[in-house]
């Protein structure tokens, strides 16, 4: 949820991306209380010869202008002014598609907090999304991506990603339900405490 795909103009904007993030942003207020991890994800190109060389070489029109757009502290690196981005949550920086590959280890940090499910929002649904979502089940992790809290450049391609997922990866559900569920968790949690 970086400006570069959130923000009105941004090189990579997609206009739905700003729907979303109400969706986003409870589902992270629903998790921290319960114990969750709340992981955000920054996409980063700083170097013509890192893993995003042959792509931007091969398939994209203004390879320079992705590489300054995601270099860090650039303004298309910086994450939309509205997400709640907290000091307590989790910042891993990723250098291809999925979050799985970069810099950080994510699978270090889930497995350091004791994290069994994993829970796919943000944006594209159909690139980036759909990446991280099918490393995660493919490294062990029970995956969910958020029906209304994932955005793409056109329904036909969001809907076409959600209902491959949800036939080969994982499951797929709508934000509500999300919260349905870590309340239930987090109940289930205190009576078993008490």
């Amino acid at each position: 949820m970086q400006n570069a795909f959130v923000a009105p103009g941004g090189l990579g904007e997609v206009p739905l991306a700003r729907a979303i993030v109400p969706n986003i942003n409870a589902i992270a207020e629903a998790l921290r209380p319960a114990g969750g991890r709340v992981v955000w994800i920054r996409g980063l190109v700083d170097s013509p010869r890192g893993p995003w060389a042959l792509y931007l070489a091969e398939f994209e029109r203004n390879p320079d202008a992705w590489r300054a757009a995601l270099t860090p502290g650039a303004e298309g690196w910086k994450f939309w002014h509205e997400m709640d981005v907290r000091p307590d949550d989790r910042v891993i920086r990723k250098d291809l598609y999925s979050a799985f590959h970069g810099p950080d280890d994510l699978d270090g940090t889930l497995r350091a907090a004791g994290i069994e499910t994993v829970i796919i929002a943000g944006t594209l649904t159909n690139s980036c999304c759909e990446s991280t979502a099918r490393d995660a089940m493919q490294h062990d992790y029970r995956t969910i991506m958020v029906m209304d809290a994932n955005a793409c450049r056109s329904d036909a391609d969001h809907l076409a990603t959600l209902c491959t997922f949800l036939n080969s990866f994982g499951d797929v559900l709508k934000t509500a339900d999300i919260i349905a569920r870590i309340a239930q968790c987090r109940g289930a949690a205190t009576r078993a405490a008490e």
